[in-house]
């Protein structure tokens, strides 16, 4: 007796991994999100973190952009100069003041005579010595003037006691040793008393000696250079005026006063 042929049915249970992991739903995790407990005005704390502050509707707020980078961004700004251009004082520096704009002892200053602000004299002039002193805000002007190398030659008015003659000037014509080496060959010569102010106080002459006047040109700056010069040659300076430095000059400034020069032109 023949058995009935068993039917083969599928067991939906034993399916392909691979569709077994496709229709196979996965635990779920907990939620790493905190728990919308409703719109905050500014921020809400949840798990130990501040979460950002949102509007009634649950949006995000839009909270103003600040720049963490500010301050230093303000401080890479150049600084914008309120002085426009370069300028040059030109000053015609009395007797007995002094070169500077503070002293503690009281004497006569550059501030009692200039008041402009931010300049610096380029080169000095003796308490005792009168002329053209020049200041400038321009730092490379002020090098340039002051720089040997740069052979500017300034001008002075020199009134020695008694008549040199022209053998002894050759001596400062070629350079004279000084105890700080020597000097540079000078340009020298005899010149008529020049139309200038009187001194206050005035030069002290002795009556049985003459007086003459010299224009000496150099471009060193040493200390008291040309009142050296002149003693080594046995004629000691009364009077020093520097009349002029480079292409400026004293031409029409009197005694005390100064005028202001910008880009070259007066004003």
């Amino acid at each position: 007796m023949s058995q009935p042929p068993v039917s083969k049915s599928i067991n939906k249970n034993k399916l392909s991994p691979k569709r077994a992991n496709t229709g196979a739903s996965s635990p779920a995790k907990p939620s790493t999100k905190p728990a919308n407990k409703g719109p905050a005005n500014r921020t809400t704390v949840a798990e130990g973190k501040v979460l950002p502050a949102r509007n009634a509707n649950g949006s995000l707020k839009k909270e103003p952009f600040k720049n963490p980078n500010r301050r230093a961004v303000a401080a890479a700004k150049p600084v914008v100069s309120q002085t426009l251009a370069p300028i040059i004082v030109l000053f015609n520096k009395p007797f007995d003041v002094l070169c500077q704009f503070t002293d503690e002892q009281g004497r006569k200053t550059l501030k009692d005579y200039i008041p402009i602000a931010d300049v610096y004299a380029a080169g000095r002039l003796d308490r005792d010595s009168e002329g053209l002193l020049l200041l400038t805000n321009d730092g490379q002007l002020q090098a340039r003037l002051t720089e040997p190398k740069k052979k500017t030659f300034k001008i002075y008015w020199v009134q020695v006691e008694g008549v040199p003659s022209e053998d002894v000037l050759t001596k400062l014509r070629q350079g004279v040793e000084l105890n700080d080496g020597m000097t540079l060959p000078a340009k020298v010569k005899i010149m008529d008393s020049p139309d200038i102010w009187p001194r206050n106080p005035p030069v002290r002459e002795r009556k049985n000696i003459p007086t003459t006047w010299l224009e000496i040109q150099i471009h060193e700056g040493r200390n008291r250079q040309v009142r050296r010069m002149t003693a080594h040659i046995g004629f000691p300076t009364l009077r020093l005026i520097r009349y002029k430095i480079g292409q400026w000059s004293l031409d029409n400034l009197p005694s005390g006063e100064h005028k202001c020069i910008r880009l070259g032109d007066e004003v």
